[in-house]
């Protein structure tokens, strides 16, 4: 039968009822100092995002808009105006 390898650690004794004291001391993390933000920043933040969002829905639906013309084959030169 094999027997265990020794390891470098010595074996703890926990009958002795010594308890060791962490040797790490770290103070505490200093304290971080949050951003004013004003209403009118937040306002115009929010009027910028929301033409952003506007702007970006406008031009996904001509995007899909076109792909579905050019896949049914519609073109505008089908058409002819009389004025």
């Amino acid at each position: 039968m094999a027997r265990p390898l020794k390891s470098a650690k010595p074996t703890v004794d926990l009958a002795a009822g010594e308890v060791r004291v962490s040797k790490i001391r770290r103070d505490p993390q200093p304290q971080q100092k949050l951003k004013e933000i004003t209403i009118e920043e937040r306002n115009e933040r929010d009027q910028r995002n929301a033409i952003i969002g506007i702007a970006a829905f406008t031009i996904a639906m001509m995007i899909i808009l076109l792909a579905v013309s050019v896949w049914a084959g519609w073109t505008p030169r089908a058409y002819i105006l009389q004025l």
